[in-house]
């Protein structure tokens, strides 16, 4: 059975974002996120004991590192990983459509 993912993106603008495991192996987790228009809370930072890869697929976010100034602007095909433990949040993603990321988690 094959799945799309794009299948099921919101039309509109959403209360919550969405988050769908696409797949779960020991040690591995890819999970698909549809962000419209959501951020993390303030004051609040992710801090994850496994690494994350990270790519935009759609849409646009800003992305900011505990340990960095300026928040990273991400675009569709931008990507980059995350290590265990470094602290980070995002800062905006597009409000008037949606912004689809795809999340590998992986232990170290």
């Amino acid at each position: 059975m094959s799945d799309n993912l794009f299948a099921g993106l919101p039309s509109a603008v959403a209360v919550d974002e969405q988050f769908r495991a696409i797949l779960q192996r020991p040690g591995l987790k890819i999970e698909r996120i549809v962000s419209t228009g959501q951020a993390s809370p303030p004051g609040f930072w992710y801090d994850q004991a496994d690494g994350e890869w990270v790519v935009v697929l759609q849409g646009e976010a800003k992305l900011r590192f505990a340990d960095e100034t300026e928040a990273r602007h991400l675009k569709a095909g931008d990507h980059l990983d995350i290590a265990p433990h470094r602290r980070h949040r995002v800062d905006w993603t597009q409000p008037d459509a949606p912004t689809v990321w795809l999340a590998v988690f992986y232990s170290v």
